[in-house]
């Protein structure tokens, strides 16, 4: 019996799930990345996954791909492919970026293009997974991440102040939201400037903006206009030079129609258009792992794509 896992480690929790010979089963969760002064602790993630693979009764799978977060910036990919390959016991073992797992997962095969993905950070990525790999922003919320929740919220905050000191481009109706939210708005520089969790408090104030959006105020729809925009720019940045890839945006964000209309129009206007994700980051992990088990090995990256194992 074939057993392969995939593995998507993200901020909101660690994914699993195990496929025997072709049926899926249940997908189990743990806590997500955990990130201190030395990046992520990789060690006590794969712990967490040995659990839930034990707890499936699985010893040695054939094959594992493991997605995570901050491959590139928190994490030294040799550690993880080896605390990874000693939990999991697996004969192959993947580690990728999420950005691979989050490609793969919404084409939902291993073909030519790109995808942007809007959460609370904002990152696009594509490859023909041969000699372009090509990631946009992710920079995270001070220095990028356009067009995200958190992006979203900090121009909401914006615009919210602006209304409170009483210049042009405010609006009161954010003031108001994001005060019942947040708190006095005397508050929000030190939640959003120095809390640990200020981009998950940036991208709540989202939802409020793209509903004020959505009843009619102008201020929050031009928000939600820009950020769509500058999603699908970065879509379009990352498929550059790929012959006819194709092109899918994917994330909560893109739930709000101003935003994904307007990351639809730009991608019209470049002769494209864009595709309904077929899955996410696990599913994706998952493609790669059965890819994995069935040929014994993937398409490798110095960056993106790191292989041990017979």
């Amino acid at each position: 019996m074939s057993t392969v896992v995939a593995v998507d480690v993200g901020g909101s929790g660690l994914r699993l799930v195990v496929r025997r010979d072709g049926v899926d089963g249940e997908r189990r969760q743990a806590a997500g990345a955990r990130v201190g002064a030395g990046g992520l602790d990789v060690a006590a993630l794969a712990a967490d996954a040995r659990v839930l693979l034990d707890a499936e009764g699985v010893d040695a799978p054939e094959a594992v791909c493991w997605s995570t977060r901050g491959l590139l910036f928190l994490a030294d990919p040799a550690e993880v492919l080896r605390a990874v390959a000693a939990a999991l016991r697996a004969r192959r073992t993947a580690v990728v970026s999420d950005a691979v797992a989050s490609l793969v997962g919404a084409l939902g095969e291993v073909v030519p293009g790109a995808v942007v993905a809007a959460g609370t950070g904002a990152v696009a990525f594509g490859s023909d997974f041969s000699a372009h790999w090509t990631r946009v922003d992710g920079w995270g919320h001070v220095l990028g991440d356009r067009g995200s929740a958190a992006w979203v919220g900090m121009e909401g905050l914006r615009a919210a102040l602006r209304s409170r000191d009483g210049v042009g481009g405010g609006s009161s109706g954010l003031l108001a939201a994001a005060e019942d939210l947040l708190g006095p708005c005397q508050g929000w520089p030190r939640r959003v400037m120095t809390a640990a969790d200020a981009p998950e408090a940036l991208a709540s104030v989202a939802p409020l903006v793209t509903a004020a959006a959505g009843a009619g105020d102008v201020v929050a729809a031009g928000v939600c206009v820009a950020a769509g925009h500058a999603l699908g720019e970065s879509l379009l940045a990352a498929a550059a030079g790929l012959a006819r890839p194709r092109l899918v945006a994917t994330g909560g964000l893109l739930s709000a129609p101003a935003v994904r209309r307007e990351v639809e129009a730009v991608v019209a206007a470049a002769g494209a258009r864009v595709e309904t994700a077929a899955g996410g980051a696990l599913d994706g992990a998952l493609v790669l792992a059965a890819r994995l088990d069935a040929d014994g090995g993937l398409p490798r990256h110095p960056q993106y794509v790191h292989l041990a194992g017979a």
